[in-house]
């Protein structure tokens, strides 16, 4: 499977999650909300860049409860709680925004 990114054409797996973390860039994230129907906020962006740089750190993708604890420490308490997280990335937050963020899909995820 692939995807179309500003005039290049990126692998992907068969969940739709980038087969080589290298090729990211924003418009991919653009790209892949589209598909699913959504228009990225400033808040999205947010959590995404949030996972990146937590996935540069510590090289893993977080699970659910560990981002919303991770978010909450850095972003403060309201965005860091599950019904936030979920109103912006409905198809799980750690599953979803790591996607979005070019990243593995997180362990436990199913």
């Amino acid at each position: 499977m692939s995807i179309e990114v500003n005039g290049k054409t990126l692998q992907t797996d068969e969940e739709g999650y980038l087969a080589d973390l290298n090729d990211w860039e924003p418009g991919v994230a653009e790209v892949m909300a589209n598909v699913d129907g959504y228009e990225l906020t400033e808040n999205h962006w947010e959590v995404i860049n949030f996972l990146r740089e937590y996935y540069e750190e510590y090289q893993i993708a977080p699970a659910v409860r560990v981002l919303t604890k991770a978010i909450g420490k850095k972003l403060g308490k309201d965005k860091g709680n599950s019904k936030y997280l979920y109103e912006l990335f409905p198809y799980g937050p750690a599953k979803q925004a790591c996607k979005y963020a070019g990243l593995p899909k997180p362990t436990g995820c199913v």
